[in-house]
């Protein structure tokens, strides 16, 4: 049987194509290039496919939880850790293709068995593997698949409607087959989108509700169940026995512990209490400052806790303090410039870190897809063309620097920015920075979350007042300090954007211009730059790996000459402590370290 299920109107149709003779059922695809595993391949390159299995894990996270649905904007960002994560793993939600951790970006099959597309990845299909079930024995079937699809197109996060809705029709194709058709998308990367998207049973989700936060004990085709919940103390997951997926080759040498459990923590240093006395066994540690004096506790002296260093292939993303541009007062670029050169990064990375930190510059820091210290080539010239305004010269030539006061500098820092500010309007009047026009001190609020972001803004707040401006440090709780963020109700934030070596498709829900509008997304300083939306086109339409990273360079230059932060700093490899209760792999992914590959040891 074959029908359409029509998302478009009829005449969408007129457009499809019946797939070319070339196309043939594959067990991989790659955003670039091809698959660099083999259809027989038996395991992942960074596990240890004889892991034992059993014990428990305990993780630690700062922070709290209200809800068990992570998919949509209300509750997205407080909802428990586990269910789909990125760092314990996704450990009930799954999709139609799994991601290889030691690849920029490469899936291969796991719910679906084989997918096949064309050339111009116009269209792309799945077959579903039969053996598929969801935690309660129900087959995943293709009616999941296009259930899961739409409710998240229509009700989910912003990301999964910008992407979903570029699919134009859904055809079944016999018994487990599904074709998505988008033909107008000219996305290369939205077959792998869908490949990632989580599955959904559509008989254990009420539609009507879907939309609101909740309690209730998802139901997933993961190899765990959701077993205990404490809001907003602890999660626990337990493995099902009856995981349809624990001998495919996709996942041998995974998912390894009976157990896990996610204890929230309210504070940093309440955490790291508990590491230190066994509650939790791994902890990745971000503070150089914790670092290099806090591991210290008979723990690590006696070997049962060993601290290790990893270094990774991937670009170090953008971290610094977010300017929100919807607020009048940072809606001048000159005055984002200006403050932008007050950040005292050598001091801060002197007295704070113990120098471990690099300053960040752009975006996509230590890797190919940098522009720092690189002129536009003439692809990048040539996708920046349409734009004249939309990068300043020295980031265009490759000569930017983040400029900061600090040292002998200083004094000249603070007068070039006094210097700018006048530019745009603003002078010394006494002890206050003053707005000539209004009368208005220039003053702001940075709102934070953490004992760190505490500690940064206020050595931000101190050279800012060096020159009359007024910044207030407030500290909120967690749950608080979310929904204000969603909502964009903030003039200031210290945000993290982490990259990939394939950037795509979310880069629309950080940067685009209808994304500054949509609650929850991540694009945090209210971005509305034409050239952004252009240039995230042409990453995704890129033929070609050097018209891909032309275009990535060239957006890099918008966001950097947009001067939407305050750049703050990057640490140039991970580091991770860990009770020796836990073993690992050998071999570690271009990614970094990968927790759910390791596993408990085994007790004498």
């Amino acid at each position: 049987m074959r029908y359409v299920i029509r998302i478009l109107p009829l005449l969408c149709l007129l457009a499809l194509q019946a797939p070319p003779a070339s196309a043939q059922p594959v067990h991989g695809i790659a955003m670039v290039g091809e698959p660099a595993l083999p259809p027989d391949f038996t395991h992942l390159p960074y596990v240890n496919p004889d892991a034992p299995k059993g014990g428990r894990i305990t993780y630690g996270v700062v922070g709290t939880f209200e809800s068990t649905n992570q998919f949509i904007v209300q509750g997205g960002t407080t909802a428990a850790r586990g269910l789909r994560d990125l760092m314990f793993g996704n450990l009930v939600y799954e999709s139609l293709l799994a991601r290889s951790d030691d690849e920029p970006f490469t899936l291969y099959g796991l719910i679906a068995e084989t997918l096949e597309y064309p050339d111009d990845r116009s269209w792309v299909e799945f077959t579903l593997n039969p053996a598929a079930r969801f935690s309660d024995g129900t087959p995943v079937t293709v009616d999941d698949v296009i259930f899961s699809v739409e409710i998240l197109r229509d009700k989910g996060r912003p990301n999964y409607k910008a992407s979903l809705s570029k699919i134009e029709t859904m055809e079944r194709v016999g018994e487990r087959g599904i074709r998505f058709e988008m033909p107008k998308a000219n996305d290369r990367e939205l077959p792998l989108i869908i490949g990632l998207m989580p599955i959904l049973p559509k008989h254990a989700v009420n539609p009507d509700t879907f939309g609101k936060s909740t309690l209730a004990v998802p139901i997933g085709s993961g190899p765990y169940r959701l077993a205990e919940i404490d809001a907003p103390e602890f999660t626990v997951y337990r493995r099902n026995p009856d995981y349809w997926a624990k001998d495919l080759p996709i996942k041998r040498g995974l998912d390894n512990y009976d157990e896990i459990r996610i204890e929230y923590y309210r504070d940093a240093n309440t955490m790291f209490e508990a590491f230190k006395k066994g509650l939790f066994q791994v902890n990745p540690e971000g503070d150089p400052a914790q670092w290099n004096t806090a591991y210290d506790f008979p723990a690590v002296g006696n070997g049962r806790v060993v601290k290790e260093t990893f270094r990774t292939g991937t670009p170090k993303g953008m971290s610094g303090f977010v300017f929100n541009t919807r607020k009048p007062i940072f809606a001048d670029i000159r005055v984002r410039r200006a403050l932008a050169k007050l950040v005292d990064f050598d001091w801060i990375n002197k007295n704070l870190y113990y120098g471990a930190f690099v300053r960040a510059a752009g975006y996509f820091n230590d890797s190919e897809l940098s522009s720092i210290g690189r002129p536009a080539d003439e692809r990048e010239r040539k996708l920046l063309a349409p734009f004249p305004d939309a990068v300043a010269p020295d980031v265009l030539d490759g000569t930017y620097k983040p400029a900061g006061a600090s040292g002998k500098d200083e004094r000249a820092v603070l007068r070039d920015v006094l210097a700018e500010l006048k530019e745009a309007g603003y002078e010394l009047q006494g002890n206050a920075l003053v707005e000539v026009a209004t009368g208005t001190p220039l003053a702001f609020e940075i709102m934070v979350a953490t004992k760190e972001d505490e500690r940064l803004s206020l050595a931000f707040q101190r050279t800012l007042g060096r020159i009359g401006i007024r910044a207030t440090v407030r500290s909120v709780e967690s749950s608080q300090y979310q929904k204000r963020r969603q909502t964009f109700d903030y003039d200031m934030v210290r945000f993290t954007w982490t990259v990939s070596l394939s950037p795509g498709n979310e880069q629309l829900n950080r940067w685009s211009q209808a994304s500054a509008g949509q609650d929850g997304s991540f694009n945090y300083p209210g971005a509305q730059q034409p050239a952004l939306d252009a240039l995230i086109g042409a990453m995704l339409s890129a033929p070609t790996r050097e018209d891909f990273v032309a275009a990535i360079r060239a957006f890099d230059r918008v966001l950097i000459s947009g001067a939407y932060v305050a750049p703050l700093f990057y640490l140039p490899e991970q580091w991770l402590a860990r009770w020796t209760t836990i073993e690992r792999p050998q071999t570690t992914p271009i990614t970094g370290y990968n927790l759910p590959s390791w596993w408990a040891k085994a007790s004498n």
